[in-house]
């Protein structure tokens, strides 16, 4: 019997190349996706309305797919964008808004489905992270923040669902080539304007963020991760994916904070 598969945020980038491999390869997929007026059903890959910001969605998309498959074997929290602010020019809003995808809406998206898996004794979740979940770098706190608060999730929800077989992973990305800088990535309009204090590190930064995201390499890499954590048992916990993912977190293991800092200073030139 093919298992089933949930992701949020499927609607393009590292999401929309998961979502076709895995249905590629047997897997019921139900794609998430905000926009109601691109519901589809093709064959094993289905789209299905859901907002990770509106409980009432996240419990609507579960029902269906309980009703229609009778179980949920999988969940992949995809969804998520990046907030490009300093943290003196970041607003209410803006800060809330970051941590209402990143975090809150991944743990409603787990909370709707961990009933189920529970019951079944059976599971996986993976939580798309990023390498920016164990280091930060200037522009990107609240991002940054959302991602650390992800691997903490994973930490602690790990123990919860111990009992019942239901497994818990990371994968913590580098930058790959997505629409993230055109589709994932608000900017503060302070932090950005030709007046503002820190418009020389702006102009510093910014580009070369842009750059290895714009011309980054596919996201592949993500999708073969998702699918090997479901099908390997024995997989790592944390997994980094991507050139920055795996030259940095290693670092951060290995190098006392100070250096680890001055390491992160000279390769991006702050």
């Amino acid at each position: 019997m093919s298992k089933v598969v949930l992701i949020t945020g499927a609607t393009s980038g590292m999401g929309e190349l998961t979502s076709k491999l895995l249905s590629d390869n047997g897997y019921i997929v139900y794609a998430g996706t905000r926009d109601k007026n691109t519901i589809s059903n093709d064959g094993l890959l289905k789209s299905i309305y859901i907002d990770v910001t509106k409980t009432e969605s996240i419990n609507n998309a579960v029902e269906k797919i309980i009703k229609d498959e009778g179980k949920i074997d999988v969940l992949v929290n995809n969804a998520g964008y990046g907030l490009l602010s300093t943290v003196e020019d970041g607003t209410d809003e803006e800060m809330f808004n970051q941590f209402d995808v990143n975090v809150f809406g991944l743990l409603k998206v787990t909370r709707a489905v961990l009933p189920y898996m529970r019951e079944a004794k059976a599971g996986v979740i993976i939580n798309i992270s990023s390498f920016l979940g164990k280091m930060g770098l200037p522009l990107l706190a609240h991002y940054n923040a959302s991602k650390y608060a992800v691997e903490g999730i994973v930490d602690s929800l790990r123990f919860e669902t111990l009992p019942y077989n239901v497994r818990v992973h990371s994968i913590q990305a580098g930058l790959f080539g997505t629409n993230f800088v055109k589709k994932g990535l608000v900017v503060n309009s302070k932090t950005t304007d030709e007046n503002s204090p820190y418009k020389d590190l702006v102009a510093h930064f910014v580009p070369i963020v842009a750059k290895a995201i714009n011309e980054g390499p596919s996201s592949q890499p993500i999708a073969d991760a998702v699918k090997n954590i479901i099908e390997d048992e024995n997989s790592e916990i944390f997994i980094p994916v991507g050139d920055e993912a795996k030259t940095f977190i290693p670092l951060r293991k290995e190098l006392s904070d100070k250096a680890f800092e001055q390491k992160v200073r000279d390769t991006f030139s702050i």
